[in-house]
């Protein structure tokens, strides 16, 4: 089972879920918990192992997250178009992306996930700039790979009449 797979089973992302997590406010909150899992993980420097108490808080509402916004109501905000090119870009070993949309979002993902490397080094030697160089890095990355699944929504729904 491939990990994004694994991770979409994990969630329990059901249709309701999903549109639910087409809510605008579902997408920019789970951006931000990448700073707020570093800086959960940082308190480690000020309140010792009592740490895990903020890093299970920033762990258990991702997965509140797609569950306490209400669905989306407008199919026309990026947001929810990203998260409608996510569930596509999810099934493309089913259904195949156009050429251009699967090599772009390989290269963004891969991209985007060099962050941990300075993310993890900068929270384990308490380092600011490896931390926030992580930390833009992945976010950065998030949003450029939400942006490119938007534009696939946008012709996934030209194609098919639909938009």
């Amino acid at each position: 089972m491939r990990l994004d797979t694994a991770i979409e089973t994990g969630m329990g992302m059901t249709d309701d879920a999903w549109l639910r997590h087409a809510n605008p406010w579902s997408v920019w909150t789970r951006l931000m918990s990448v700073p707020a899992f570093a800086l959960a993980v940082w308190s480690r420097e000020w309140i010792g192992w009592w740490c895990v108490v903020p890093i299970g808080l920033v762990v258990g509402f991702l997965w509140l997250n797609t569950r306490i916004f209400p669905p989306a109501t407008d199919a026309n905000k990026w947001e929810t178009r990203a998260i409608m090119g996510e569930r596509l870009w999810l099934k493309r070993k089913e259904a195949p992306l156009p050429a251009h949309h699967a090599r772009a979002t390989s290269w963004i993902v891969a991209g985007s996930s060099i962050g941990v490397l300075p993310l993890i080094a900068g929270l384990y030697w308490l380092d600011v700039w490896a931390t926030v160089l992580g930390i833009v890095m992945i976010v950065g990355g998030q949003l450029w790979f939400l942006d490119r699944l938007a534009w696939l929504h946008a012709d996934s729904a030209a194609h098919t009449g639909q938009g």
